[in-house]
């Protein structure tokens, strides 16, 4: 079968694309041909390596998958040859107190597929069977596949880690990105007034498209600024921040007293500075937040499965112009999810 692979860490120019031998599943997995791979910021930072953390090579990126079920393993109950399927990204033990909790993200041993262990950039991929979900059949593939890790992410940052209250003003950071797009809908869908930042009008003008109730330009205008102009001065009630060191201190300045910033990245950078004074003289809650667990992702899709909420996809390569596809998101040019197919 054909699959994209890393054999060492670098540019674009490491993914190979080649022939290697079809997987054999184990008593508890399911094999899935794989219809569609939607890409993340997470596959370009797995493919130049990420510091303190060891990859087995030759490795398979991709975590966003959505496909059929070929086969399943003699132990699995639920699923069915033929069914029509999303795969949950995140994959833990399912045994310790955690998982069995409910808060598998978690799991001591939580890792995402395409991460830590190979993902969906081929043809034919044996995932664990409580990762398959079945998907409607009016979705289509490319579809399922642009909705897992991004709307899970935005849910668990909105609901679980910010609380996020109905009507509150929300700001969200870099609105073309995945969990931009995911996290203005979700902010709309409880009558928040959303506040989001965009690279050029063009893009702007997306994000108004999508629900935003105003947009400001991160490249020529100041965030924290145009937020004081819109809100009265007040400022925002939660910020929406996965960009880094580029924006971190607009984001703190564009807080209302008693404000939450929740983080699940940091593209720009990590190495931020922060004032204590504020922090505890406004009162400010800074929260970081991973993924989600296999409940908030079942939640989140009813909603995606109704089109109450939709993935946003930019553009569908072949899977064996995945090179291309990584230089169009490295470079921003994407508005929502860039998918593959093989």
């Amino acid at each position: 079968m054909k699959a994209v692979r890393i054999h060492k860490h670098g540019g674009p120019e490491v993914l190979i694309y080649e022939d290697i031998p079809e997987p054999k599943i184990k008593a508890n997995e399911v094999l899935v041909r794989v219809r569609a791979c939607a890409l993340n910021h997470l596959d370009l930072f797995v493919r130049a390596g990420i510091p303190g953390i060891q990859f087995h090579l030759p490795h398979i990126p991709g975590s966003d998958i959505a496909g059929e079920i070929v086969e399943v393993g003699e132990l699995c109950e639920r699923v069915k040859p033929g069914w029509r399927v999303l795969l949950s990204p995140g994959v833990s033990c399912r045994q310790c107190e955690q998982c069995v909790s409910g808060q598998d993200n978690h799991c001591r041993r939580y890792s995402l597929l395409g991460t830590g262990r190979d993902g969906g950039n081929t043809e034919l991929l044996a995932a664990p069977e409580y990762a398959a979900i079945p998907i409607p059949d009016d979705l289509g593939f490319e579809e399922a596949a642009a909705m897992p890790l991004v709307f899970l992410t935005a849910w668990h940052m909105l609901m679980a880690r910010a609380r996020l209250q109905p009507g509150e003003d929300v700001l969200v950071l870099a609105a073309s990105s995945g969990v931009g797009t995911a996290a203005i809908q979700i902010a709309k869908m409880f009558h928040c007034r959303v506040i989001a930042t965009a690279g050029g009008e063009a893009k702007m003008a997306k994000a108004r498209e999508l629900g935003a109730d105003h947009a400001i330009d991160h490249y020529q205008q100041d965030i924290s600024a145009e937020v004081k102009k819109i809100t009265g001065k007040r400022g925002v009630d939660v910020v929406v921040e996965h960009v880094g060191i580029a924006t971190w201190p607009k984001s703190l300045e564009s807080l209302a007293p008693t404000g939450r910033v929740v983080t699940c990245g940091a593209t720009t950078g990590y190495d931020t500075r922060l004032d204590l004074r504020y922090l505890f003289s406004k009162q400010w809650s800074l929260l970081g937040s991973y993924m989600g667990n296999m409940g908030e992702l079942h939640q989140v899709l009813k909603f995606l499965f109704r089109k109450e909420l939709k993935p946003i996809i930019d553009r569908v390569y072949p899977l064996s112009e995945i090179r291309a596809a990584h230089e169009r998101l490295e470079n921003k040019e994407q508005f929502g999810k860039i998918v593959v197919t093989p």
